[in-house]
C-alpha cells in the first residue's frame, strides 16, 4: 500500500511536468533499440533467425490472403432477434466473413495492410490490394455498420475485435498511398462507431476481465489506446487511461505462475503490464511493477514456452498465440526500458522460436489466425532492429 501512494505522488508529479517532460522521456528511450540476431535458442530445430524479411513476407501473407474470402467454416458468434436475423456470413458481414470469425478476419486484413506497407515489391502486391479494395469499400463497410446497430449486437466483438478494428484503422491511417488513404475514408465511420462504443461501455465496466482470451480487458485497451494516441483522440485517450488506472493501479502480486490456461493466447499478466507501461510515466510504472511482477526485472527471470499438444485442435493451438503475444510485450518493454527489462529480447526470441515454424503449412484452426500474431510480434522485433 506504501508503494500505491509512491505511484501516486509519480503521477501527480508527473502531470505538472507538462509536454517538455514527455519529450524529454521519449528522447531518451528513441536511441535504444533491440538487436534480432541470434532469434533461435540454442538446441532448437529450426537453424535461421526469424527476421520479417521479404522472403519471411511472401510466405506469411499467403495466409490473409487464403483465409479473407474462405466463407465456410464460420463461428458468427450472433444473438438472433428472430428467424428473420438468420443469413450467410457474407450476408451478415460483407467485408469481414471470411477467417472463420469477424475478428480474424479483421485482423488478417491489418495483416495485408502491414505487410504491403513494409514490403512494397512483396510478390502477391497485385492480389493484396485487389483483396483490401473489394473488401474495404465504401458500401461494405456500411453493411458491417447495419450489422453492429443491430438491437442485439451490442456487445458483439467486445472489446477483442473493436481492438483489432482499431488497428487495422491505425494502419491504413498511417500508410501514404492513395489507395490506403481511401480505404481508411472507407473504414472510418465503422471505426467511429467502434470508439463510441469504447466511450460508453468502459465506464459501465465495474471490474476489469482477467483471462487469457478475447475478452481479456487490458488487450482490449492497449491496441484502442494505440489507436487513440495515433490519431490524437484526446477523448478516448482519456477515457482508457482513466479506466487501465481505476483497473489496475492497486493490483499486486500477479499470480503469474498460474499462467498459461490451457487455452490461453493472451497473458493476463503480461497484458496488463503492456497497458499500464504506456498509461504510466516511468517512475510510476517502475514501482508499479515492483509490486506487481517484480521478478521481471530480475536478469535471469524465465518463462518456459508454451507448448502445444494438437495443432488440429482451433483451443489448444491457442497456445501459439500465446507464445508470440508474449513475445510482443517483451520486446516492447526492452525497446521502452532497456536498463529495467532488456533481458527480455532473448525471452521473447525463445517464444517466436518455438512456435514460428509451425504457422506456415499449420491447419486451418491456426493457420486462420496465428499468421497475424506471428506478424505482430516479429514487426515488434523489427521495429527495435540498430540502424
Amino acid at each position: 500500500m506504501k508503494r500505491f501512494f509512491l505511484v501516486l505522488i509519480c503521477l501527480v508529479i508527473f502531470s505538472c511536468k507538462g509536454d517538455k517532460a514527455k519529450e524529454t522521456e521519449i528522447n531518451e528511450t528513441d536511441n535504444d533499440s533491440l538487436d534480432v540476431e541470434g532469434l533461435l535458442p540454442e538446441g532448437l530445430a529450426v537453424s535461421e533467425p526469424v527476421i520479417l524479411d521479404l522472403e519471411e513476407a511472401n510466405k506469411l501473407v499467403e495466409l490473409p490472403l487464403s483465409c479473407i474470402n474462405t466463407e465456410y467454416p464460420n463461428k458468427l458468434g450472433q444473438t438472433l432477434e428472430n428467424k428473420e436475423a438468420l443469413g450467410e456470413p457474407h450476408e451478415l458481414h460483407p467485408a469481414f466473413y471470411g477467417c472463420f470469425d469477424w475478428h480474424s478476419s479483421v485482423h488478417a486484413h491489418w495483416s495485408l495492410v502491414s505487410l504491403l506497407k513494409q514490403f512494397p515489391k512483396i510478390e502477391r502486391k497485385e492480389a493484396i490490394r485487389e483483396a483490401l479494395q473489394n473488401s474495404l469499400s465504401a458500401q461494405n463497410i456500411q453493411g458491417e455498420i447495419k450489422y453492429f446497430e443491430r438491437k442485439e449486437s451490442g456487445s458483439f466483438e467486445r472489446t477483442y475485435g473493436w481492438a483489432w478494428l482499431l488497428k487495422l484503422q491505425e494502419e491504413l491511417n498511417t500508410w501514404e498511398d492513395p489507395m490506403g488513404q481511401e480505404l481508411s475514408g472507407n473504414l472510418q465511420p465503422l471505426t467511429d462507431l467502434i470508439v463510441q462504443k469504447y466511450i460508453q461501455f468502459l465506464p459501465k465496466l465495474n471490474y476489469p476481465i482477467r483471462v487469457g482470451e478475447h475478452t481479456n480487458t487490458a488487450f482490449g485497451l492497449t491496441m484502442a489506446y494505440d489507436y487513440a494516441e495515433t490519431t490524437k483522440n484526446e477523448k478516448l485517450l482519456e477515457t482508457l487511461k482513466k479506466r487501465a488506472q481505476d483497473f489496475y493501479l492497486k493490483d499486486d502480486d500477479c499470480p503469474v505462475t498460474w499462467e498459461p490456461g490451457g487455452y490461453d493466447f493472451l497473458s493476463p499478466c503480461l497484458s496488463e503490464i503492456d497497458i499500464m507501461r504506456r498509461v504510466l510515466p516511468k517512475n510510476a510504472f517502475s514501482l508499479w511493477v515492483d509490486d506487481f511482477m517484480p521478478q521481471l526485472k530480475n536478469k535471469d527471470f524465465e518463462m518456459e514456452v508454451a507448448e502445444v499438444s494438437d495443432r488440429t485442435d482451433g483451443k489448444l493451438v491457442h497456445l501459439d498465440g500465446l507464445n508470440f503475444s508474449r513475445a510482443w510485450i517483451f520486446y516492447g518493454l526492452a525497446k521502452q526500458y532497456p536498463d529495467n527489462f532488456g533481458h527480455l529480447k532473448s525471452l521473447a526470441n525463445e517464444h517466436i522460436a518455438y512456435s514460428f515454424p509451425n504457422v506456415v503449412g499449420d491447419s486451418y484452426e491456426g493457420g486462420h489466425w496465428l499468421g497475424t500474431f506471428a506478424i505482430y510480434a516479429l514487426q515488434e522485433a523489427q521495429m527495435n532492429v540498430k540502424k
